[in-house]
């Protein structure tokens, strides 16, 4: 009888969707699911978690379920289609909603970060700039079960040359009363990256080349090299943010891993930058949609905002087309553009395949950030971080935005309304 209302009670929590609060396992089942970018879709196939983990993933029809003495969720995904838990590269925990976390309600930080993340289907972020100890205190609550959100990775405060702070970040920071550090000198830099590190930082982000009223603020090499040498003594990896040509040569020339954007004010890619950059290995976050933010911020003709979003996808487009490692970002938290749909449209345009799409949202940033043996792919063993989708996205580029369900550590923590 025990057994009897247990698988009962699993089959009224799959059909009623309940939530993952009242259950240890979860099992998806007649889905399509992709593995791997590089992998033919299993048709019909079912997935189990148990613990966190993928413990088995094949066809419906030869696939069970585990036999524990405890609640199952059982989703029926027919029509939708699962891949690897997405990855954002290129986020911000730093806008008004999730300031002073330690004293925002747990629903909140929720709401904040489901609008932001979870919602698109991110399991798993890279903030890319904010203050470390606030998104610290997000972590934590997170990991802690009070608040649903990713996981996050971070970088914190970014390293800004003395009188190089963006003059677009100006305004938030007097409004929210924060200041940011500077760095005068090589030495003092690397003293900043061992503290950084030593409190809690994933990553290390300079800014290349900063925006400023008068034009761009380059970053001195010298100092960008000793950054990125203690960085990477420390095994963390360098984002820059180029902005320009100049912002571009510094990241190369310093030894930096990631440019964070593409950066249409240094004019069209050449074959001889694109073969440099794929000699040092350097991973692209594109953010394309985000220069069409700026370019409607600033009240650009079409015409004007047609040119930089071309310029944007012609650098793109070159270094994909070349092998370069491309990584998905979107850089929300700075824009309030959550949508998602822009961004894998343009990344289409830009010639990129539903796999390279695929591959820029899941093993691409599992492998450059040394996750791949555990995240990344779907096979027993594996995080169980999954996004599920409502259609398939390898016939529809914009099904990556219909996200049905985001799974993270085997629990769901989202999942969207019936009328979405």
């Amino acid at each position: 009888m025990r057994v009897f209302f247990l698988f009962l009670a699993s089959m009224l929590c799959g059909a009623f969707s309940c939530s993952t609060g009242f259950a240890s396992d979860l099992i998806l089942i007649h889905a399509k699911v992709y593995t791997s970018p590089v992998e033919k879709s299993l048709e019909d196939a079912t997935i189990v978690i148990h613990d966190g983990q993928i413990r088995a993933v094949g066809p419906s029809k030869t696939t069970k379920g585990p036999h524990f003495a405890r609640l199952v969720t059982v989703v029926d995904c027919t029509g939708m289609t699962v891949t690897a838990g997405l990855w954002n590269s290129h986020v911000h925990i730093f806008n008004a909603g999730l300031l002073h976390a330690d004293q925002v309600p747990a629903s909140q930080l929720t709401s904040q970060l489901d609008s932001m993340l979870t919602r698109w289907g991110f399991t798993t972020v890279f903030d890319t700039g904010s203050l470390l100890g606030n998104t610290n205190v997000i972590r934590k609550r997170i990991d802690d079960g009070e608040v649903k959100g990713p996981r996050i990775l971070t970088v914190g405060e970014p390293f800004y040359a003395k009188g190089g702070i963006p003059v677009y970040v100006e305004p938030f920071l007097e409004e929210n009363h924060i200041q940011l550090p500077t760095i005068s000198s090589s030495a003092e830099a690397v003293e900043r990256v061992k503290q950084q590190v030593n409190d809690g930082a994933d990553g290390i982000k300079i800014f290349a080349g900063s925006i400023e009223a008068d034009g761009v603020h380059i970053m001195p090499l010298d100092m960008a090299k000793a950054i990125v040498t203690e960085a990477h003594r420390l095994g963390r990896p360098i984002l820059v943010h180029p902005s320009n040509e100049q912002g571009v040569e510094v990241a190369l020339q310093s030894g930096a891993d990631i440019l964070a954007h593409v950066a249409p004010m240094s004019g069209p890619w050449t074959p001889a930058l694109i073969e440099r950059m794929k000699t040092a290995h350097t991973g692209l976050i594109p953010t394309l949609t985000l220069f069409d933010v700026e370019a409607k911020k600033a009240h650009a003709s079409p015409e004007e905002n047609q040119m930089w979003i071309d310029a944007a996808v012609q650098q793109l487009r070159a270094y994909s087309a070349a092998g370069g490692q491309i990584l998905f970002g979107t850089d929300v938290g700075y824009t309030d553009h959550y949508d998602t749909t822009e961004e894998y449209v343009l990344m289409s345009k830009a010639g990129m395949t539903f796999a390279q799409i695929l591959a820029s949202l899941t093993t691409n940033p599992a492998e450059r950030f040394g996750r791949s043996s555990h995240s990344g792919g779907i096979a027993k063993g594996m995080d169980a971080d999954l996004t599920v989708f409502d259609g398939d996205p390898s016939t529809d580029i914009k099904v990556f935005s219909k996200v049905r369900y985001t799974v993270r550590d085997g629990k769901i923590i989202y999942q969207a309304h019936p009328s979405r």
